[in-house]
């Protein structure tokens, strides 16, 4: 009876191994598949995190954090994540939209506390929903480091910041569109907009990051590299760390919040930019907590128009992965390169990002990122 017992008990663990490593995937031939892209390409150093059937299954490090020091890149090292950043923005507006502080619908002349209206359509009001959308159409000619490109009172040529169609009728990415949310929440809540998304999300998800630099160990920040095709080599770009320490000092709240650029400052490791991401996956929940309710995840996540596929800072393709349509956000600038994608359906996501590699794209992706997704699915989803 005992010896049957411990038999049964040995038969149960091998098995439960055996489906652990099934559903963990094959990451010895993920890991070579990655070092293969990066001979191919130049590239400095990727970090990568995979979520499947909702958890966090595999997390790895390639390259280099610093070329000068010959540091290793690690699992927990700190990126600009650049343009992901956008949908920390838009989460805490639908906090405040849930909470009845706002409402998405509401004249973003109103909110930001000057006017914002396309001269050529003054009398179409430009809402909150359409300046998360990119329908708002604003654009970056003007600048978006200082709410002072678009304010009439403060730029002589503020129409220029203005597209010639009519807003709600077309889309362009606008980073200044992001800005002014940013400077919104600040109006609204009373709160810094960095201490906002700390306070509202990245703590209530136990993760570590920020916009603020100051705020996080400077030793865990990745160096960006900027790759120059023409001399085939990389180029430090200490801007993406700026602290920007004395416009700090006379911060005007509700109106200096572009500084902690809410359109692309979040600093974050992969792994926990991935378990954010769960949450979004998870429509709007992840470790018991949740963060927005499932109608304003999936409002996120529904693309206002096919053509563009763009959400609310969530975007929608089919190009990243042949056959899946993908919900998430990408991020390129000093040289960085990121993506964050997801399947909510079947409980799937990828997170992969650069602190520089060869700039090249393919149908709209960064190559290397590109690559790197589907050498992940490949072999750590798929089988």
């Amino acid at each position: 009876m005992y010896r049957s017992s411990c038999f049964s008990f040995i038969v149960t663990a091998f098995f439960l191994l055996f489906l652990s490593l099934h559903s963990a995937g094959q990451p010895d031939k993920a890991e070579a598949a990655i070092r293969d892209i990066m001979q191919q390409s130049k590239v400095v150093g990727l970090s990568v995190a995979v979520v499947k059937k909702g958890k966090l299954i595999y997390t790895h490090s390639f390259g280099l954090k610093d070329i000068d020091s010959n540091t290793p890149l690690t699992d927990d090292c700190l990126f600009r994540i650049a343009s992901i950043s956008k949908s920390f923005t838009a989460t805490s507006i639908m906090q405040l939209a849930e909470a009845k502080k706002l409402s998405l619908d509401d004249d973003i002349s109103d909110l930001v506390g000057f006017s914002i209206r396309n001269p050529k359509f003054p009398n179409t009001v430009i809402t909150l929903r359409m300046v998360l959308a990119h329908r708002s159409s604003i654009n970056d000619s003007q600048g978006y480091f200082t709410l002072d490109a678009i304010n009439p009172a403060k730029n002589p040529n503020w129409a220029n910041c203005y597209n010639a169609y009519e807003p709600g009728n077309g889309y362009q990415y606008c980073n200044l569109n992001y800005n002014m949310a940013g400077t919104i929440i600040e109006k609204i809540t009373g709160e810094r907009f960095d201490q906002y998304v700390k306070h509202h999300i990245l703590d209530r998800l136990g993760l570590y990051g920020g916009y603020c630099v100051d705020s996080l160990d400077a030793s865990r920040f990745v160096t960006i590299y900027e790759y120059d095709d023409s001399v085939k080599s990389f180029k430090a770009s200490p801007n993406a760390y700026a602290p920007r320490r004395e416009e700090i000092a006379k911060y005007v709240m509700g109106y200096s919040t572009p500084i902690f650029s809410p359109t692309g400052g979040m600093k974050i490791s992969a792994t926990d930019l991935a378990r954010y991401m769960t949450m979004h996956m998870n429509r709007g929940k992840a470790n018991g907590k949740r963060i927005i309710k499932k109608k304003s995840a999936i409002s996120m996540q529904t693309a206002l128009s096919e053509k563009e596929g763009y959400g609310l800072a969530i975007s929608t393709t089919a190009k990243l992965i042949a056959g899946k349509t993908l919900k998430g956000h990408t991020g390129s600038a000093y040289g960085l390169y990121s993506a964050m994608f997801f399947h909510p359906e079947e409980k799937f996501g990828i997170v992969v990002i650069s602190n520089g590699c060869h700039p090249g794209y393919t149908d709209g992706f960064n190559t290397v990122i590109r690559k790197t997704v589907n050498a992940l699915y490949e072999q750590l989803i798929v089988k």
